[in-house]
């Protein structure tokens, strides 16, 4: 596929996605759902593949859904924003939570609206220091989508979360790490360099043991503890008979590195 909205490329385990529409903020429109896709379809089907690490170009991350590829006039008929979420925003975040590998966001300036819930359904994200993270949604008349009424509230609890919803106000990189929104807030010019260093780490790290942990953490929330304790029990099993595992234990009692192949 011919890439016009995104920049792709997969080496040495990592794949790199940057969002490429940095004169609308990196701003989705359909076209770039459907790169996005594709890309992510690519590194679903791609078995050298350990860790997406996913950023924009430019001056922000992403401003959300560019309004000008739907634009309605007041008074004129609406738009089905329902299909859009469920036919472009609830499959790419469903991808980004279901990757079986370590998804990094780097939020390179302004996340708003869908932009900010995607960065955040992301497994961990660093920030720049100049990055603010916007739920816009209320000052549309509309509710924060791409997972945000769901992420929010078991990252921030439930007040902070209503607050971004409600207001809208902008949300600095150094208040999102306070409020544990995200996983660190990095100065402006270190922030590819650092997101590229963890890239490379999960590029060498035991993947399935790390896919796997991303899942229990995400059952977490609808188990009971009886509940989550098997699926650790199952989860253990099934990691314990791993090449991963095996290299791991080896690695410890020779006092080596150990070389993990994801296994």
């Amino acid at each position: 596929m011919e890439y016009a909205n995104i920049l792709f490329k997969i080496e040495n385990g990592i794949a790199q996605l940057t969002l490429n529409r940095p004169d609308k903020l990196n701003s989705f429109t359909q076209a770039m759902h459907l790169e996005v896709r594709h890309a992510l379809g690519t590194i679903e089907a791609d078995k050298t593949v350990r860790v997406l690490l996913l950023t924009g170009a430019g001056r922000g991350f992403c401003a959300g859904q560019d309004l000008s590829d739907r634009a309605v006039e007041p008074g004129a008929q609406g738009v089905d924003l329902g299909a859009s979420v469920e036919k472009f925003y609830a499959p790419l975040i469903m991808t980004l939570r279901s990757l079986p590998m370590p998804v990094i966001c780097a939020v390179n300036g302004v996340a708003a609206g869908a932009g900010a819930n995607i960065a955040l359904a992301c497994d961990i994200v660093l920030a720049a220091k100049s990055a603010n993270f916007v739920e816009v949604f209320c000052k549309l008349g509309l509710i924060p989508d791409s997972g945000g009424t769901w992420i929010l509230p078991r990252l921030i609890g439930h007040a902070r979360a209503t607050g971004l919803a409600m207001l809208g106000d902008k949300l600095s990189a150094q208040t999102a790490e306070d409020w544990g929104l995200i996983w660190r807030c990095v100065p402006d010019e270190a922030l590819q360099e650092d997101a590229y260093a963890m890239a490379e780490h999960f590029a060498s790290a035991p993947t399935k043991g790390l896919a796997f942990t991303k899942k229990a953490l995400q059952l977490s929330y609808a188990n009971t503890l009886p509940e989550q304790l098997k699926v650790e029990g199952d989860m253990m099993r099934e990691l314990g008979y791993s090449h991963d595992y095996r290299e791991g234990v080896a690695a410890f009692i020779a006092k080596r590195a150990p070389h993990f192949t994801g296994e």
